[in-house]
């Protein structure tokens, strides 16, 4: 499909109400003609020479005139409401059906795509859409039903008059065809820096307090300068363009009033016209004049609806590598696999380099499983890929003995609770952030997390307790505070397999214990994964699997790992080491 066929896909429920907009458009431009009809009939046989005035007829046309004008007036309104509605719902389809394409993105996508450039996608790229069906469809149709119906007339009036606006048409034509080839390009430059700027501003205001942090206010502002200049200057190379044949446009629709005066002005002089055909004609001067004087400015707006199309497609072609094998409604009240994790044989690789190298491990429902390795060792790659936010390369992920690759996304995801290292919060309440998994659930519900995840006793402190507004990503809340209510929100999913992505690194010793008791005593025995960076979070864990450089380098429980002396226990002896020599009565120097 290509941008326009996609663009004619959402179109086409409109199309018949666009066409009947297009329709009063025409009438609209039939009634167009009345007026300097009745002007030309006025000056000729109401007021004549001047000998004969019949001024008794002079009311009725003009009345005739008033009502022509009100119902081309009224008409206008009509089509006008039309193509406005069309807009807005064709809109309202369009980015329903756009952000619906995002959302089922992957991971991969938004790694490669700025948040920033993708919304502006949203915005101006879907406004310059809205703005192609309401008002430069039928303003386009209009401009060249004008021309044609008014030199109809002038034809129907005086030929030789006709002619000679004529030959204005080749030039209008010419100077349309070179607008169109130079103007594209330039158009097609100005999205990729609007998209640049808009990513640019998105990034820093949320980055804001990295800024000021190291007072970099003024090194990014001279940074948002550069491409606010470079956006800039896009829409000013834009403007040359349009500023060197607009005024083309506007000689060429000038040059037909200097004719009419010229030659018509003879011509009456002569006695080879009328003054009522001189004036008539002059009544349909504008129609001609309107739509070339508007020729350039319709050049750029179809352009920039055509940029924008393309913009837009380009980015919502790109198919997910992640696929839905499984399609049709999702049954929320199914049962959940149960907690079970094989990997046999896996390996992931990015662009050529390993991330995981042949790594084959099976837990059993209800084991608590430590995972510790060095920064970029693999840890939270390993468990993307039991989510599959992420594709093995080869190998396999089983979770309740099914390849992830042949479940429904929607059960997998349900049965994986996470609460990632890189908390995200929305700007809700703390109990809207805690149920983003069940938003109907009873507030005992949501209760319980919270104490699971020893963030009640915070909560209620605050001015609001749960009802209390946290500002984007958590704003307003400590790195810790944050974590609790990260694992609140994936306990109250009640999944089969839990996963802590280093999420009691940001809270105290006393705390993480009190934590972890509390898993011990869930009712339900999940599957949990500790991913961690101390000891102390995962050294009771039934299974831990160390990696290094992207394998198992080791696994089993602490005491077995300890034994091994190997890379658990060095690092076991960095972080406990004194603690250890002072609780066996050995000498802290040796």
């Amino acid at each position: 499909m290509s941008a326009m066929k996609w663009f004619y896909s959402y179109f086409k429920k409109y199309q018949w109400r666009t066409l009947f907009g297009l329709i009063l458009v025409t009438a609209t431009s039939m009634l167009a003609i009345v007026n300097p009809k009745i002007t030309g009939y006025i000056v000729d046989d109401i007021i004549g020479d001047g000998s004969n005035i019949q001024l008794d007829l002079l009311p009725k046309f003009l009345l005739l005139m008033i009502g022509a004008t009100l119902l081309r007036a009224g008409i206008r309104l009509f089509f006008l409401f039309i193509f406005e509605t069309n807009s807005q719902n064709m809109l309202f389809d369009m980015r329903d059906a756009i952000y619906r394409n995002l959302v089922a993105k992957d991971f991969t996508f938004y790694n490669n795509n700025k948040t920033g450039d993708l919304m502006s996608r949203q915005t101006g790229d879907m406004m310059a859409i809205r703005h192609f069906v309401a008002h430069v469809i039928y303003f386009t149709y209009e401009c060249v039903l004008l021309f044609c119906i008014s030199l109809v007339m002038v034809f129907t009036v005086d030929w030789r008059i006709a002619c000679a606006m004529l030959l204005v048409l080749p030039l209008t034509l010419t100077n349309t065809i070179v607008q169109s080839k130079r103007v594209k390009p330039g158009f097609s430059k100005i999205r990729e820096r609007f998209s640049s700027l808009n990513a640019f501003a998105q990034e820093n205001i949320s980055g804001n307090r990295v800024v000021k942090a190291f007072a970099k206010e003024e090194f990014e502002i001279s940074k948002f300068d550069r491409e606010n200049a470079a956006y800039r200057d896009s829409e000013l190379a834009a403007t040359k363009i349009w500023m060197q044949h607009v005024p083309i446009f506007e000689f060429l629709a000038n040059l037909l009033t200097f004719v009419l005066m010229l030659v018509g002005g003879i011509m009456v002089i002569n006695g080879d016209m009328t003054l009522g055909n001189m004036a008539m004609i002059n009544g349909y001067l504008w129609m001609l004049n309107e739509p070339l004087r508007q020729a350039g400015w319709i050049v750029n707006d179809w352009f920039r609806f055509v940029t924008s199309v393309e913009k837009i497609y380009a980015t919502i072609q790109e198919e997910p590598g992640i696929k839905n094998p499984v399609s049709g409604p999702f049954d929320i009240s199914a049962p959940k696999p149960e907690g079970s994790v094989e990997f046999r044989n896996v390996s992931y690789s990015i662009d050529g380099e390993e991330i995981l190298k042949d790594i084959s491990f099976k837990i059993e429902p209800g084991q608590k499983v430590g995972i510790i390795g060095a920064t970029g060792a693999g840890k939270s790659t390993l468990v993307n890929l039991m989510c599959r936010f992420f594709d093995v390369n080869s190998g396999e992920v089983l979770i309740g003995g099914q390849n992830v690759k042949e479940m429904d996304l929607r059960v997998l995801r349900t049965t994986i609770g996470m609460a990632m290292q890189d908390v995200f919060l929305f700007s809700d309440t703390i109990e809207g952030n805690i149920a983003y998994a069940k938003p109907d659930c009873p507030f005992e519900t949501v209760e319980w997390a919270a104490k699971v995840a020893n963030a009640d006793g915070f909560i209620r402190e605050m001015p609001e307790g749960y009802d209390t507004i946290i500002g984007e990503r958590g704003v307003g809340l400590s790195g810790g505070q944050r974590q609790r209510i990260s694992l609140a929100r994936a306990l109250l999913k009640e999944p089969s397999i839990l996963v802590l992505d280093d999420t009691t690194s940001a809270v105290d010793m006393e705390t993480e214990s009190q934590i972890q008791q509390a898993l011990d005593n869930l009712e339900k025995k999940e599957t949990v994964f500790f991913i961690a960076h101390r000891i102390s979070s995962i050294k009771d864990a039934d299974v831990i699997l160390v990696l290094d450089e992207g394998r198992i380098v080791e696994s089993g429980n602490h005491d077995e790992l300890m034994e091994k002396q190997g890379y658990y226990y060095t690092v076991f002896m960095h972080q406990y080491g004194e603690y250890e020599k002072i609780r066996k009565g050995e000498s802290v120097n040796g």
